[in-house]
Parts: structure tokens; C-alpha cells; sequence
């Protein structure tokens, strides 16, 4: 991905000049650093906008997860996370990249969590639970499911994943509510 692009496939791609290139990012990495920061706020944007269409946190989580498992249903380019992608690609040489997607991942990661603490905070899910775990777990499951929709699976398999960790979620929250 990174490595496989050249300015020349940018500047084609975006009908721009080289000179308004670095004028506008500086270079290939600032370009390249500004796609992830949209790729991200796009994702977390989508992650609000469903979590205030819920009074639960956690049957906000459950609908986020039954949402992906539409993945496959889109015309995307790649139905794998950009950001995972990059996590596996960059290496030393593009430590300022890799520092952002890691920065990234860690701030969905933490809104994962959140939410699960004030699930815990509302009585919807058991205190002696740990947040950050839950908060870790859904983002793996998250990663998991987009990579997995990558393959050359049919849509109804992606869904039906995304429908078994949005009931496991939910689970969370009966769980709970029944004692």
C-alpha cells in the first residue's frame, strides 16, 4: 500500500501537480498521515452517530457490530481496515506513521472501553468485569471481522459473524440486568 505507491500514481490519481502536493502535505508520509486521520474520524464518526442512536452503550455496540457485518455489501476499495493494514506494513523507516496508527487504534480502543465503563457505570453490565479487556476485545473482533471480510467469503458468513458478536455483547448486558 504505502510502499507501492509512488508520487507519480498520487499526482495522477488526484489530478494534482507535485508542487500542490507538498504544498498542501508536505510529502508522500504527511499525505499519507492526513488519509488516516480521515479514515479514522470517519470510523469514529460512525461509531458515534450509531452509540447516540442507543440509550445503552452496550446495545450500541451490539448495533456498531451488526453495521460492519454490511461490509461486504459496499463497493470499497478494501473491506480491511486501513489502519491494521498500515500497523502491518510500515516499518522503521516510517516511524512517524506508524506512531500515528498506533495512536489511532489506541483512541477506538479507549472508546470501546468507555463504553463499556459506562455500561458498568448504568448497572448493564457486571462490575468485576474489566473494561479495557472488553474494550481490547471488541476492537480485535472489530480488526478480526473486517480482515476476515477481505477474503473471499459471500456476505451472509460476514454477517452472520457480526450477528454472534453483537449477541455476545448483548449477552454482556442481560447478563447483568438478570441478577
Amino acid at each position: 500500500m504505502f510502499h507501492a505507491t509512488f508520487l507519480k500514481d498520487i499526482e495522477h490519481a488526484l489530478d494534482m501537480r507535485p508542487g500542490s502536493i507538498y504544498a498542501a502535505f508536505g510529502n508522500k508520509d504527511g499525505l499519507f498521515q492526513e488519509a488516516l486521520d480521515y479514515y479514522a474520524q470517519s470510523s469514529l464518526t460512525e461509531l458515534e452517530r450509531i452509540l447516540a442512536n442507543h440509550q445503552s452503550p452496550l446495545l450500541g455496540l451490539a448495533a456498531f457490530m451488526r453495521q460492519l457485518g454490511g461490509i461486504r455489501d459496499k463497493e470499497l476499495p478494501s473491506r480491511a481496515c486501513m489502519l491494521v493494514k498500515s500497523l502491518l506494513e510500515l516499518g522503521a523507516r516510517e516511524q512517524a506513521a506508524l506512531d500515528k496508527v498506533e495512536k489511532l487504534l489506541a483512541s477506538m480502543e479507549t472508546r470501546f472501553t468507555e463504553c463499556f465503563a459506562e455500561a458498568q457505570r448504568l448497572g448493564e453490565l457486571d462490575c468485576d468485569l474489566d473494561a479495557n479487556r472488553l474494550g481490547r476485545r471488541v476492537q480485535a473482533e472489530v480488526m478480526g471481522l473486517r480482515a476476515f471480510a477481505q477474503r473471499d467469503v459471500d456476505s451472509i458468513a460476514v454477517h452472520a459473524l457480526a450477528e454472534d458478536m453483537a449477541t455476545s455483547i448483548e449477552s454482556l448486558r442481560n447478563n447483568a440486568l438478570a441478577h
